[in-house]
């Protein structure tokens, strides 16, 4: 390492520990700005001493730091009216750590690290707050959320099984992660909109979990007389068009080429959907009820969508081979009636697996966006009133045409 890049590392110790030592510094009485400064640079010290002589004096290091913390703490303790806690503590052997990795390591990574501990430390008032609202029950959500992505995803195989040779059981699981980490950030987002949380904060919330299940949960509400049709139309539109938006981030994560195929008929369902909203959120204001959203991350729905989407995948390339492309847009109608994800990311598989091409893939999910239009009606005819099915028809019926007349002429 030559003399130039040594003191620039120095240099970032430096910074790094101004940066976590100002934020302690009206927090705690161990340890401040200048503390965490020179905890910083001793690391980095410790750390051109043990690139030369061994891993010794890095752990030297770390006893000393220790020694200091605990005797440190120990006169906070007796001085302070509660608890202090220990985060200083642990803030301080991170810095140690840092500083000792930025002598040897990846630069980018040491500043990625105490980037984060400075974060960590400066929001503590939201991160507790954030902790306090969530439950019990969406604290398990957040677990089974990792247990389906950070273990299951990675011990399954990654090679093709089945009929037709197309599902693919790791490819299946992270259509899985992908569906339920879009729902689940937006159901831990709903846990803190407030009672008076406005039409748009709802749909878009209830669109990012399930479109589907917020039409069906408004149009109770309008049969029941607790929510206006006026209200329910406004978020049932916005649910929908984020449902819209969710197909295409979902095609540009998985088939970009597919999405550039789909793009003009799934987007022009926007401006009819939009329209609508826009129109009834002026008419009815920004009041609407809070909803209560189910949980989006539980096991049994990550299977029951797993299954959903390697029955689509096995459908759809028998449909192809046995009836033709043609009939795939039968499937792609009766399936994109109750879920247009399953049909969307089966499309965007053998896509790219070339059992179909991207003009026949693309004409499929503008198919299944449309239906599923229908499907939400349908919904909304069944569980809700005339009225709110008046509201929501037009719109609806012009998105659904407007996609099918593209897919016609297209």
């Amino acid at each position: 390492m030559d003399f130039d890049s040594l003191i620039g590392r120095l240099a970032l110790g430096a910074g790094l520990g101004l940066l976590v030592g100002l934020q302690r510094e009206r927090e705690s009485r161990l340890a401040g700005l200048r503390t965490f400064s020179l905890i910083t640079l001793f690391g980095f010290l410790c750390g051109l001493l043990s690139a030369t002589l061994g891993g010794w004096p890095f752990g030297l290091g770390v006893v000393a730091i220790a020694i200091l913390l605990t005797a440190g703490n120990y006169f906070a303790r007796a001085e302070a009216e509660s608890d202090p806690g220990i985060t200083t503590e642990v803030a301080a052997l991170m810095m140690f750590g840092i500083g000792a990795y930025l002598a040897v390591g990846d630069v980018t990574i040491a500043v990625a690290l105490g980037a984060t501990v400075a974060a960590l430390l400066a929001f503590k008032v939201e991160i507790h707050t954030v902790a306090q609202r969530l439950t019990e029950r969406d604290v398990k959500a957040i677990m089974q959320f990792a247990l389906l992505s950070l273990v299951i995803l990675p011990a399954l195989p990654d090679r093709a099984f089945g009929p037709y040779n197309v599902v693919n059981p790791r490819q299946v699981w992270w259509m899985v992660v992908l569906i339920v980490g879009v729902g689940l950030s937006g159901y831990v987002a709903h846990k803190f909109v407030s009672a008076s949380a406005g039409v748009t904060m709802n749909g878009l919330l209830g669109g990012a979990v399930s479109s589907t299940a917020t039409t069906a949960s408004y149009a109770r509400n309008v049969a029941t007389g607790a929510a206006l049709p006026t209200t329910a139309a406004a978020v049932i539109l916005i649910a929908s068009a984020v449902a819209v938006v969710r197909i295409l981030l979902e095609l540009a994560v998985t088939s970009p080429a597919l999405l550039w195929a789909a793009l003009p008929g799934v987007a022009i369902q926007l401006v009819p959907l939009l329209g609508g909203a826009l129109y009834f959120l002026r008419r009815n204001g920004q009041s609407s009820p809070y909803r209560v959203l189910s949980n989006p991350s539980q096991l049994g729905s990550a299977l029951f969508f797993a299954g959903l989407y390697a029955a689509a995948l096995v459908a759809t390339a028998a449909v192809n081979e046995h009836l033709g492309s043609g009939a795939l847009f039968w499937l792609a109608i009766v399936s994109g009636l109750t879920d247009v994800d399953a049909i969307t990311l089966s499309s965007a598989r053998l896509v790219s697996t070339g059992v179909i091409d991207t003009t026949h893939g693309g004409h499929i999910v503008v198919t299944a966006a449309a239906a599923n239009l229908v499907g939400k009606a349908a919904f909304a005819a069944l569980l809700g009133n005339r009225e709110l099915v008046a509201r929501i028809a037009v719109p609806f019926a012009l998105s659904a045409l407007a996609a099918a007349g593209l897919v016609w002429f297209l």
